[in-house]
């Protein structure tokens, strides 16, 4: 392989991880909005398609792996413009990196944030079936119910000893 071809397919390597970031950051940017919407249907899509990203991010990674080794100081380019546009390309590669992993981070909040809520309400529903369970067995009994909000029934108060 040629030192120009080399060159080259650093060049294209990078363009291609700039564009897989760019769509993972899009991807990223809807994902937030489908969490905050909660619909999960269209985020389990998402999420695939998430996926089929990332692991063109992992292959473009590990091609890109022998050129960490060179020394980029060393590594002649056609021309200015070329290593300039490289250059370019792996700083928006680093920023769009950075943010994506911020966006990730912030999903895994909201979401577990509405992981704690939901769990919150089917404590609150479970109780309050217990309690509409205990209702329903009291009156197979033939026992009036006692409203929460009242003490027992003035008939069974012992009047006499002040009670």
């Amino acid at each position: 392989m040629t030192t120009a071809a080399t060159t080259e397919q650093l060049a294209e390597l990078l363009r291609q991880k700039r564009q897989v970031l760019t769509q993972l950051h899009q991807i990223g940017v809807r994902q937030g909005e489908l969490v905050g919407g909660g619909d999960a249907t269209l985020l389990l899509k998402l999420l695939g398609a998430k996926q089929t990203l990332l692991t063109a991010l992992q292959q473009t990674e590990r091609a890109l792996a022998p050129f960490r080794e060179q020394d980029p100081d060393a590594r002649p380019w056609p021309t200015a413009e070329h290593r300039a546009a490289a250059a370019a390309d792996a700083a928006e590669c680093a920023r769009l990196l950075d943010a994506v992993v911020q966006m990730e981070r912030t999903h895994e909040q909201a979401i577990a944030a509405q992981r704690d809520q939901v769990a919150r309400q089917l404590r609150t529903a479970h109780s309050a079936h217990q309690a509409a369970g205990a209702y329903g067995r009291q009156a197979r009994r033939g026992a009036a119910p006692v409203p929460l909000d009242q003490g027992p029934p003035a008939e069974s108060i012992d009047l006499s000893t002040g009670s």
